[in-house]
């Protein structure tokens, strides 16, 4: 392998075709992160390819100063390894014409919010970003930053900067917008519309009613589903990419083959071609936020909870134990699929074989703690309505009461289990509440988490029968081990599945 010279820029002659510089930022992004690079700016690169030159993006970092640097440094550019175990090809999206970071200049968002020149606002900022309440889906008005926010001054949460910055447009040039959420959240679009109108009511007596006569005339909130597999870049990938490339890319992005973007096309001022890059535009959004959120992410979660509980730190390594694989298929096929209602043109049996060959993708290394992490958030859209259904039919969800229960494994361990070191990498705002508690036993453990902490919406905490459950598998996997755990309830999955049938 040859050695790197020097970094990525747009001099570089090498291997790697780099297409030209858009002339026009159309879209201001909320959120630079490995997602958004690897996914909606090689959709924009699709279509400024077809001639749309003007949709170049504004890339705007929510924290971490370290990929604006990297940018500035790399004439803007960086590239997608697609990691595949056939091998890895390159690409480099350039398609921003500018990165900074928000909480560097948190007034420069709400002028490019403003800024009549940005037709189209996207956003990556995970499900956190939102500053709501998972069980009531309204502003968190006691999120430090909101409350901050909601007093005056520099906005520094996502939906303070929204409404500050949709404030200032309607007041100066009232040019039409559209704010398009790529998180996984339900209705993402009508979530964030929502969240922004909450937060501008709750400003002092009529200081957001412009804004919010401007929203009602001249803004559209369409809802998008967003799916590719984006880990965290290592050491390893960069070396690799440096390698094929011959220069430095210090902030190459790696990402599966699979992609997939669904959006209503709903749009107040033009939008790129990202059909070109194969997106598809329909007006069941919805049905394919349900196909990803439950079968692939709810899966995914599953998958992540087992197998730091069982020492596998990937997500391949997990799905590779059969144990796992086994509790994989039985809460995809008898407790996800049946609470969906398949989008045209999806052949469901194709959709589940990607999805095992996704998880399976060793190349790519997918880290169990990366999947784990704000399960609080996370699973909140992915379990209730699933878990639900069952519930009202009379079956207990054995595999959606198993993820719960190795996630509350993961994140408060009942005295004298030791979940592994990749549970304790994981990430959640809702561990410290949970492992406040105290708890001895896995019914205390689980009561807390859904009963008063009600981590899981309201109506799935008013179900004993599921709470009950979850505390015996806590219980069963602090006492006899995962493995114990999965196995008990694949056969009272299998059991529920027999006494359903007519």
């Amino acid at each position: 392998m040859s050695a790197t010279t020097g970094h990525l820029g747009r001099a570089h002659s090498g291997t790697l075709a780099v297409p030209p510089a858009p002339q026009a930022a159309g879209i201001l992004h909320l959120g630079l992160g490995s997602f958004h690079r690897a996914h909606q700016a090689v959709y924009t690169r699709a279509a400024l390819a077809a001639g749309d030159l003007d949709w170049g993006i504004v890339g705007v970092a929510s924290r971490s100063p370290e990929v604006v640097a990297a940018m500035a440094a790399q004439d803007l550019l960086y590239t997608v390894a697609t990691v595949s175990p056939d091998g890895t090809s390159l690409t480099a999206p350039a398609v921003h014409t500018d990165a900074y970071v928000a909480a560097e200049e948190p007034e420069r968002v709400v002028r490019g919010i403003a800024d009549p020149g940005i037709r189209i606002i996207t956003l990556t900022v995970t499900e956190r970003g939102y500053s709501y309440t998972p069980a009531t889906g309204r502003l968190d008005l006691d999120d430090p930053l909101i409350a901050a926010d909601l007093r005056g001054g520099a906005p520094r949460s996502t939906i303070g900067q929204l409404a500050r910055g949709l404030q200032h447009r309607a007041a100066r040039s009232g040019a039409p917008l559209t704010v398009l959420s790529c998180d996984n959240l339900a209705a993402n679009g009508r979530r964030t519309e929502s969240l922004v109108r909450e937060f501008l009511t709750e400003l002092p007596t009529g200081e957001g009613a412009e804004a919010l006569a401007f929203l009602d005339q001249s803004v559209a909130f369409p809802s998008s589903m967003v799916d590719r597999i984006v880990p965290a870049t290592t050491p390893a990938l960069r070396d690799r990419v440096g390698a094929l490339l011959g220069v430095r890319d210090e902030i190459t992005v790696p990402a599966e083959p699979f992609s997939m973007w669904a959006i209503e096309d709903r749009f107040a001022a033009g939008r790129p071609a990202w059909q070109r890059g194969g997106a598809i535009f329909t007006t069941e959004v919805e049905l394919f936020e349900q196909l990803k959120v439950r079968l692939l992410n709810g899966t995914h979660s599953l998958i992540a909870y087992l197998g730091a509980l069982s020492g596998a730190e990937t997500i391949p390594d997990a799905i590779m134990r059969g144990d796992i694989a086994r509790a994989a298929h039985g809460i995809l096929e008898r407790e996800f699929t049946p609470s969906i209602q398949v989008p045209s043109g999806i052949d469901i049996d194709t959709y589940q074989r990607q999805l095992f060959e996704r998880w399976a993708n060793s190349a790519l290394g997918h880290r169990t703690s990366q999947v784990g992490t704000d399960g609080s958030v996370k699973l909140a859209q992915r379990i209730p309505e699933p878990a639900l259904r069952l519930l009202d039919r009379g079956e207990t969800p054995q595999l959606i009461a198993l993820t719960v229960a190795a996630y509350l494994s993961c994140l408060a361990p009942l005295p004298g289990f030791e979940p592994g070191p990749f549970a304790a990498e994981m990430k959640d705002a809702a561990r410290g509440p949970l492992t406040r508690a105290g708890a001895r036993t896995g019914a205390q453990l689980a009561e807390h988490a859904l009963g008063r902490l009600r981590l899981f919406g309201d109506q799935l905490a008013e179900r004993p029968v599921f709470s009950e459950r979850v505390g015996d598998l806590v219980d069963l996997i602090a006492r006899h081990g995962v493995t114990a755990a999965i196995e008990e309830s694949i056969r009272s999955a299998e059991s529920e599945t027999e006494k359903a049938r007519p």
